[in-house]
């Protein structure tokens, strides 16, 4: 399972803002838009890391 980066943030907006910098900065997928956390009125998103093509792949 790949490793998943998440944020907490106190609205929609706040969060779909820094899923994309996150994204941006460190070359991450969202993992869907930001959901409310059911409670808290919070808001959390995801990300993966980006799937590189076959012939970038490095070997660890």
């Amino acid at each position: 399972m790949a490793t998943v980066f998440t944020l907490l943030a106190d609205t929609e907006a706040d969060a779909t803002a820094d899923l994309m910098r996150l994204c941006r900065l460190l070359g991450l997928e969202p993992l869907g838009a930001p959901s409310v956390v059911l409670g808290r009125g919070r808001w959390l998103a995801r990300a993966v890391q980006a799937e590189r093509p076959a012939e970038v792949e490095q070997s660890a």
